[in-house]
């Protein structure tokens, strides 16, 4: 009796961490591949940060795991971004390395349209996913991740200071510099 007790307890709270996971797993695969530029980098990025949050962060409540799954995924970034920035100084002399994305997929094309079958909405809706996703691609790491974790995520400036470890006039800061340079990107681009 005691067992069914404690397996009723501990179930949903899998479920539900599994639950949260499946609902931030785009976003945070989006991310990873801005930040890195290589799709399968950011797979390997969501997938480590998944793995933490159910190995170390399960037991927590689910009102801290969308904090801390961001904060896990800034820092599993950094960690791989200062990996390749090294490898790309000691290695890149050498011909065939690994030199950022060589697949031309874009992640923004498998986002299917349910509202719309017109093929003229779809093509112009693509068009502009893919000026966004070019336009953010180009940001300097920082305000891009300042940019995803309050526009995207909707993070306060307190929350994505937290994630980012900075301050939260850094955060301000980056996030406004994103934005101006989003805006004179993308000014032009009338749907």
């Amino acid at each position: 009796m005691l067992n069914d007790v404690e397996g009723t307890e501990t179930e949903p709270c899998f479920e539900s961490l599994n639950d949260f996971l499946a609902s931030v797993e785009r976003r945070a695969y989006l991310m990873a591949r801005f930040a890195l530029k290589h799709h399968d980098d950011a797979l390997d990025v969501v997938q480590d940060t998944m793995l933490i949050m159910v190995r170390k962060y399960a037991d927590k409540s689910s009102a801290e795991w969308r904090l801390l799954f961001f904060r896990v995924l800034q820092n599993r970034i950094r960690d791989l971004y200062r990996y390749q920035k090294v490898r790309r100084k000691v290695t890149g002399w050498l011909p065939g390395q690994y030199s950022g994305d060589s697949e031309n997929a874009d992640p923004f094309q498998a986002v299917a349209d349910r509202e719309s079958n017109n093929p003229l909405h779809e093509l112009t809706r693509n068009r502009g996913m893919q000026r966004l996703a070019q336009a953010v691609n180009a940001l300097p790491m920082r305000q891009q991740q300042a940019f995803m974790l309050r526009c995207w995520e909707g993070l306060s400036t307190a929350e994505a200071a937290g994630v980012m470890k900075c301050s939260e006039g850094s955060v301000k800061t980056h996030y406004f510099r994103a934005l101006k340079v989003l805006q004179e990107q993308l000014e032009d681009y009338h749907e």
